[in-house]
């Protein structure tokens, strides 16, 4: 299968990539703007596989999307580039607008032109897979059963809005033109190759370079976790078995609250790392609490489990050992970052 996915330099896109090319056997036409959060260092060995290309583009340039449809004539699109860290939208609101909800728009523009002259088996297989969050459905309290696929939308949050708006665009585009769109949303992500703004990489090269550990209010919030590699096999057999028109809750079952996600890490490093100065939890800092911070998400994957046959590999411990792992054996790359990008401007505690 011949896969057209934005985003694909991303800490979720790169993580699909090289499931795709290394595993799969895909060929993927990877569009990515290259904004700060982008690396091609993620996609590892599949940056110069053959059967890897990577346009730096605008997904809100139409003509350009266009034109990519046209050369590269994909039978499917996963569709993963977005602005996705809310403290970023609640301080700046346009770029998400521009990106989530515009760059959606030309996405599905250029995808019902091309399905348009596609005829045949072709056309009988080719997908839009639109990958969305959880944070659509809003917020629930501590007794509130998980989100589901029939969770009405909620969004809280100017990053939380853009993707409910991108995820109504798709579900339009089908309904009024046809256009055979899937919709996949789900939990938190952590793993390798994370921008180091949210949370888990955030906190592990704080506790490394023993910073402060910034957590917001009383880091009672609670999030669903899910391994980044898991996810990436999810969304490849949401996009080859999935079925136009359906949605597919993708989670691991491994809800955390921020502070004890916080004090997992310090204990994981305080064995692998120890300071002569003490546990690491002598470095959490509460901070004060993001406007309109929301309580709890929480998935239940039942459904999406049952119609792919797939569960998360990786439980949450074992998932974050791995990924702290990860960044201790790859210092260069996140120092060059926070030198270069971080500066430690902003040490919000995201999640």
């Amino acid at each position: 299968m011949k896969i057209l996915l934005t985003g694909g330099c991303g800490f979720i896109g790169s993580a699909v990539v090289r499931r795709a090319i290394r595993l799969e056997g895909h060929q993927v036409v990877n569009i990515d703007k290259m904004t700060y959060a982008a690396s091609e260092d993620a996609l590892e060995d599949a940056r110069h596989h053959p059967n890897h290309v990577l346009l730096r583009q605008d997904i809100c340039d139409l003509a350009a999307i266009r034109a990519a449809f046209a050369e590269h004539q994909p039978d499917a699109v996963m569709h993963l580039a977005a602005e996705s860290h809310v403290d970023r939208s609640i301080d700046g609101p346009a770029a998400f607008v521009q990106t989530n909800v515009t760059g959606t728009f030309s996405m599905l523009e250029a995808a019902r032109e091309y399905f348009a002259t596609l005829s045949g088996e072709k056309r009988e297989r080719f997908r839009f897979h639109h990958i969305s969050t959880d944070e659509v459905f809003g917020a629930l309290e501590d007794n509130d059963p998980p989100f589901n696929e029939h969770t009405p939308y909620d969004p809280r949050s100017p990053y939380s809005a853009s993707k409910a708006a991108s995820d109504h665009l798709a579900r339009a585009w089908m309904h009024t033109y046809g256009l055979p769109v899937i919709v996949s949303n789900t939990t938190n992500n952590y793993g390798k190759w994370q921008f180091p703004e949210k949370l888990i990489p955030l906190v592990t090269l704080n506790a490394i370079e023993e910073k402060p550990l910034p957590v917001y209010g009383a880091g009672l919030n609670t999030r669903d976790w899910l391994f980044v590699d898991d996810h990436a096999e999810a969304l490849l057999k949401v996009v080859t078995q999935g079925v136009p028109g359906e949605t597919y809750c993708i989670g691991a079952r491994q809800p955390r609250k921020n502070i004890d996600v916080v004090k997992a890490i310090c204990a994981v490093l305080d064995e692998k790392l120890p300071s002569p100065n003490g546990s690491r939890e002598r470095l959490i800092t509460y901070v004060t609490d993001r406007p309109g911070h929301d309580n709890r998400y929480e998935i239940d994957p039942g459904s999406a489990e049952a119609a792919l046959s797939w569960t998360a590999a990786h439980d949450f411990e074992r998932g974050l050992r791995a990924t702290i792992d990860w960044y201790l054996a790859n210092t260069e790359w996140w120092q060059g970052i926070r030198a270069k990008t971080y500066a430690g401007q902003r040490l919000g505690a995201a999640a």
